[in-house]
């Protein structure tokens, strides 16, 4: 089992997040996961942000923060927009 499949098992139950991973390696897993919500190429007002983030976890202010922290998320004026993560093939 890879690194992905054990945070999958670990820290996700269906949509969910249970809980933030402590290790970098871990978190940024989780975190692109989360980024993949967010369609490239479409900016996204905090409110919606918020919405899509409180989906998977009730602190969804922690989420967009370690987001954007980590470079998966850019801001600028109160909108939001994908800048990293992966792109799931179709």
């Amino acid at each position: 089992m890879d690194l992905a499949e054990k945070v999958e098992r670990a820290f996700w139950q269906d949509a969910r997040l249970v809980r933030m991973p402590a290790k970098r390696a871990k978190r940024l897993l989780v975190l692109d996961r989360l980024a993949q919500r967010f369609e490239p190429g479409r900016a996204y007002l905090e409110a919606h942000v918020n919405e899509l983030l409180v989906a998977a976890h009730p602190d969804y202010a922690m989420l967009r923060r370690a987001l954007v922290d980590e470079g998966f998320l850019d801001r600028e004026n109160g909108w939001y927009w994908r800048v990293g993560g992966t792109v799931p093939a179709e």
